[in-house]
């Protein structure tokens, strides 16, 4: 698994590390049931703390993306491809709102709203 922060980026280290094993997941780089490589590989990798990629990773796991075993590692959940693409696309829907002025409860209107 190839992951890349980008440094210009303005959010949080660990909201870029989840978002890049979004990405992978999204993409196929991961599928449910992959193990991933230790949190302190990724820090490594990535030239981030360790304490940063399991933030990142906890956040993953509070979303259902995955899931964490004793003895076992860090794996991808299942069903995670399709709720990672579905986070990616709503974490855009909600960029775009705000790009254009709306708040959050003004999207979550929008959204009840719909038929």
């Amino acid at each position: 698994m190839l992951l890349k922060l980008d440094l210009t980026d303005s959010r949080p280290l660990h909201e870029q590390v989840a978002g890049a094993i979004r990405r992978a997941i999204a993409e196929g780089e991961c599928a449910p049931g992959d193990r991933l490589p230790p949190a302190r590989e990724l820090s490594r990798a990535l030239g981030v703390n360790a304490n940063t990629v399991l933030r990142g990773l906890r956040a993953l796991r509070d979303e259902g993306v995955l899931e964490f075993r004793r003895g076992r590692g860090v794996t991808v959940a299942g069903g995670a491809d399709q709720r990672a693409e579905l986070l990616q696309q709503a974490a855009a829907l909600v960029a775009e709102a705000a790009r254009l002025g709306y708040s959050r409860a003004d999207l979550v209107e929008l959204i009840r709203r719909l038929p």
